[in-house]
């Protein structure tokens, strides 16, 4: 991994940040800036954005990649899905469109396999030689998986189908909110999709990220599993370190199937 600060960029559905990571230390050598989405966000729209925040980072930063991450699957460049972001985004060359409209290497990664990977190198699961299943509960619900340092990109895990239900549509943060669940009625909701999981995949560790891992000690300690499960480290830095690390991981192995 080279020594130059990276650019990593994290588009969401509600604001797009960018900050220069140290791959190093990974963390951020540089206050994160955050632009909001565009209300139509349409590839050209998003595209103006990103080059804005790339802009402010032009005199510190190198000639090396930039990592974005989407809220998309996203294979060899190509944006398959669209969530929370408009639907022209589907089937849409976006790394080309990005790499067009900033002039310079980009490297678009799914936003939830960005963060895995950053809480694998440097967060909860640094260290941690086996399978790894990190998920994100937000909105919905994102998943990473990674085994011996390497991510199995698009998992998409959030949409497995549970009793019946699309597993975010019960699990999920926002779900908790909208139905105004107590934590205490919350955790058989999770305490289903996460025995769910370990009994698919019997990960070695499952680290659990999104703004409710916060209060983690009020839902973690209270699920019965056999796989240990711990919060994120990262939170919302995640997206960013992850998107750096994986671009010039891509530029370093060129030869790697993305």
């Amino acid at each position: 991994m080279q020594n130059q600060p990276v650019l990593g960029i994290d588009i969401g559905g509600s604001g797009i940040k960018g900050a220069l990571v140290d791959l190093a230390a990974g963390d951020f050598v540089t206050d994160r800036v955050r632009i909001a989405t565009p209300e139509e966000s349409t590839p050209a729209n998003v595209a103006a954005i990103v080059a804005e925040i790339v802009s402010g980072f032009a005199d510190q930063m190198g000639d090396g990649p930039i990592g974005i991450t989407i809220p998309a699957v996203v294979t060899h460049g190509i944006s398959r899905s669209a969530a929370n972001i408009h639907k022209s985004w589907i089937d849409a060359p976006a790394e080309q469109i990005f790499s067009d409209h900033l002039g310079r290497q980009v490297v678009l990664v799914n936003d939830a396999d960005a963060a895995g990977v950053a809480e694998v190198k440097f967060g909860a699961a640094k260290g941690n030689e086996g399978l790894v299943l990190v998920t994100t509960l937000g909105t919905g619900i994102g998943s990473a998986l990674i085994y011996r340092g390497v991510l199995i990109p698009n998992t998409e895990l959030g949409h497995l189908e549970i009793d019946g239900h699309d597993a975010e549509t019960q699990a999920a943060a926002s779900v908790k909110t909208a139905l105004g669940l107590s934590y205490e009625e919350y955790v058989p909701r999770l305490q289903r999709y996460y025995e769910t999981l370990e009994a698919l995949f019997w990960p070695d560790l499952l680290v659990v990220g999104g703004g409710v891992s916060k209060a983690s000690d009020k839902f973690l300690p209270k699920l019965n599993l056999k796989t240990p499960i711990v919060p994120a480290h990262l939170r919302n830095r995640a997206g960013i370190i992850g998107a750096a690390w994986l671009a010039v991981d891509k530029v370093e192995n060129p030869d790697r199937p993305s």
